[in-house]
């Protein structure tokens, strides 16, 4: 296998996983005032060390849930947001077919991602202490822009590797010429 189809699939790769993470993430906003019962349930059963060990976690676990439920029953509205917040992922997912199909013209999504990984810390920093948002919470949100940016950085330089190895000169196959009779 060449260098460059070595490295255009390892790009693939990990671009897939990419958008696999995000249309799971997008698609988990949708549900999430089942979601949310669900995982108080599951938090609170009696194989769960959760209640005991991380009291604060329950107890915002429980508050949002209860949110969730209150917005949902008075004012279901109020949960278009976060579907908004699902399809923005998945349109933010479909992007990342470009770098797929053509990785070093597209380089921008990549680097387009990248930004939106970093923003992702202030926008928790600032936002966050706004709505009440325990700072724990803040870090973990945060955290998805610190993982996220890992594998767009890996692929930002495999494309920057792809570039370099498509502008390298190929050498002319020898010309073959008949022998002389």
């Amino acid at each position: 296998m060449s260098e460059r189809r070595a490295l255009l699939r390892r790009i693939r790769v990990w671009l897939v996983v990419f958008i696999v993470c995000l249309v799971l993430s997008g698609l988990t906003a949708f549900p999430l005032v089942h979601e949310l019962h669900w995982a108080e349930d599951l938090l609170r059963s009696s194989a769960s060390p959760v209640p005991e060990h991380f009291p604060a976690l329950m107890e915002w676990i429980t508050k949002v849930r209860t949110g969730l439920d209150e917005a949902d029953a008075k004012y279901p509205f109020v949960l278009y947001g976060t579907d908004w917040l699902a399809f923005a992922h998945l349109v933010i997912a479909v992007a990342f077919y470009g770098p797929y199909r053509d990785p070093v013209r597209n380089i921008w999504v990549i680097e387009f991602g990248m930004i939106a990984c970093a923003g992702i810390i202030p926008l928790a920093l600032i936002c966050g202490p706004i709505r009440g948002i325990p700072f724990w919470w803040s870090v973990i949100d945060m955290s998805f822009g610190v993982f996220g940016v890992i594998p767009l950085l890996v692929v930002r330089r495999m494309i920057k590797q792809l570039e370099a190895v498509e502008r390298t000169p190929r050498p002319e196959p020898a010309a073959t010429t008949a022998p002389a009779v």
